[in-house]
């Protein structure tokens, strides 16, 4: 008996029926992939509840991580509302150059930016976390002493 072979060494009807399953379920596949893109209009689902992730970044803080004004720390929001009424602030060193010796803001002329410290409950000094303000109403909080930072999206 002679059976027919594809172009691989299998019977031509197997290789066939293979790839008609392959290709159907490719879009399956990539399913996942697609469903985690936001619907731009801040709402998720069918119940229109509110989005919990970050307004999208502005230019300034492209490539950054990002973080909603209102998921901030309370300590965090009441600093920047002193820094938006320009003061009275808590500390001497609050409002002092940020000198971004690390390198993990954008990069600007030295003097652009300033630093203010957000207070941490039960802390003995000023504590690690900070807001660093630019010139042009750029925010970035470090909970962690500058070893990370979030760019603040505010509305």
């Amino acid at each position: 008996m002679l059976r027919q072979f594809g172009p691989i060494g299998r019977p031509a009807g197997r290789a066939l029926r293979t790839l008609t399953v392959l290709l159907a379920a490719l879009p399956l596949l990539l399913l996942p992939a697609c469903s985690s893109s936001s619907d731009g209009g801040g709402k998720k689902g069918a119940g229109g509840g509110a989005s919990t992730a970050a307004p999208p970044a502005p230019s300034w803080a492209r490539g950054m991580k990002t973080v909603a004004r209102e998921k901030l720390p309370p300590e965090a929001r009441k600093t920047l509302d002193l820094i938006d009424k320009g003061g009275p602030f808590p500390y001497d060193k609050d409002g002092t150059v940020f000198g971004n010796y690390e390198n993990r803001l954008p990069k600007q002329a030295r003097g652009y930016y300033h630093e203010y410290t957000v207070p941490t409950p039960g802390s003995r000094n000023r504590g690690a976390r900070r807001i660093i303000a630019g010139s042009h109403a750029e925010r970035f909080y470090t909970s962690d002493h500058y070893e990370t930072f979030e760019a603040v999206v505010q509305p």
